[in-house]
């Protein structure tokens, strides 16, 4: 073991001319991550949860304690299934609300210490701190400075990465995991990285994995061994580029502030194991409202329609259809939508369905959008239009689309993506 904790009994020779030597920079990157975010809000607002099991969500697992985590519990599993695996837990129900207002709470914390803050989602982001070395001091004072104080006025434990990438620095602070901060100093960062699994590579999932372990390559290490044309050649082009990039730490992304969204979405678990036909195409519905909702309401539209599945094996799935005109409107999203699910059901059928999600990508601003103006399509508009006026002004519960009345609510809410 070496002193990041990672097993150094298998070193591979790694074999660099001097322009692929990774360029050498101080660590002024902090990834900053909340641990076991929803759990950990409600252990905050619940001393009688702290030190014990708990699990957000009954149908699907949202998110579960470190003392449930210790059990094997984890993220999208069944509640069936976690609950047998930790029948001394305490299942709760999730409470947005309380965690957009957490998440809001730290990223104020985050954009008073820097203004250079990209959020990756409600609960991690990166931090460039830089500019703030002559300022302030180094980046690890910055980073236990920042830790301290979302502990203080949060009440919510943080990890936090630093080093000379983005990518390193998000794998550090899942190394650091929970509550920790691991500082990868400048020159060292092979020495950390290639002991890592490859799993660790950031873009390879299950598939890639398993891919490469067949044939032998387990640790980033062995990754890095391989010429590019061997995993552009194991890949494909794009992956193969990728992983050869970040095995040697080829990272040059910086942060990315005000950057708009590329794509809206949102999805819905299914608790209970899955659904039939009727209420996947009721869920569909339910989504694509809302995320055409939110796209009128940014005044963004867009032209490639996701619908993003996940099957009774927890496999997952995504299909897409790209419109003609860029748009905003619930009828033309929804029937994009239905096609898809439509073409997708002889799988669904034989897997089972526990998630149906909905997304648009491709987005531009409405402003720049001829918009086509067939009487149906023009109807279709107004009537979008007055509705979303009617929510505005009284709350989205206050008008609704006919099929959705009187349908069984889930307790697994909504969650926008």
């Amino acid at each position: 073991m070496n002193e990041f904790g990672l097993d150094t009994d298998k070193p591979v020779d790694i074999d660099l001319t001097q322009d692929e030597l990774p360029h050498v920079d101080a660590p002024t990157i902090l990834h900053a991550d909340l641990d076991a975010f929803y759990a950990s809000v409600e252990q905050r607002d619940n001393p009688e949860l702290r030190g014990i099991p708990i699990i957000v969500g009954a149908g699907v697992v949202l998110a579960s304690s470190y003392e449930a985590r210790a059990m094997g519990v984890r993220t999208a599993m069944s509640g069936r299934e976690a609950r047998k695996r930790c029948p001394q837990a305490i299942v709760v129900s999730p409470r947005m609300k309380a965690y957009s207002q957490a998440s809001k709470d730290v990223f104020e914390i985050f954009r008073d210490i820097s203004p250079m803050v990209e959020g990756l989602s409600i609960d991690e982001a990166f931090i460039d701190v830089t500019g703030l070395r002559r300022l302030v001091g180094p980046a690890r004072g910055i980073a236990e400075n920042l830790r301290r104080r979302v502990k203080q006025e949060v009440g919510l434990d943080i990890s936090v990465g630093i080093a000379s990438t983005k990518f390193l620095a998000k794998v550090a602070s899942g190394v650091c995991k929970p509550d920790g901060l691991l500082e990868i100093e400048a020159g060292r960062e092979i020495e950390f990285l290639h002991p890592l699994p490859v799993g660790k590579l950031w873009g390879v999932g299950p598939v890639t994995d398993r891919k490469l372990r067949e044939r032998g390559v387990a640790t980033v290490a062995e990754v890095a061994a391989l010429s590019k044309d061997q995993l552009v050649a194991m890949l494909g082009n794009g992956s193969g580029r990728h992983l050869h990039a970040l095995a040697h730490n080829r990272d040059p992304r910086r942060i990315e502030t005000g950057k708009r969204r590329r794509s809206i979405g949102s999805q819905r678990s299914c608790p209970g194991g899955g659904v039939d036909r009727q209420e996947a195409e009721a869920i569909l519905l339910e989504v694509t409202d809302r995320v055409t909702y939110r796209m009128r309401s940014g005044h963004r539209v867009g032209k490639t329609i996701i619908l993003r599945l996940r099957f009774g094996d927890f496999t997952q799935a995504t299909r897409s259809m790209t419109v003609h005109q860029a748009t905003s409107e619930t009828a033309v999203v929804l029937a994009a939508g239905r096609a898809l699910l439509s073409g997708a059901w002889p799988i669904i059928r034989e897997r089972g369905l526990t998630k149906v999600g909905i997304a648009v990508s491709g987005l531009s601003d409405d402003s720049v959008i001829q918009l086509a103006l067939s009487l149906d399509g023009k109807d279709a508009v107004q009537l979008d239009a007055a509705m979303d006026q009617v929510r505005d002004r009284f709350g989205r519960s206050s008008i609704g689309l006919t099929t959705l009345t009187n349908r069984p609510k889930f307790e697994v809410p909504l969650l926008d993506v």
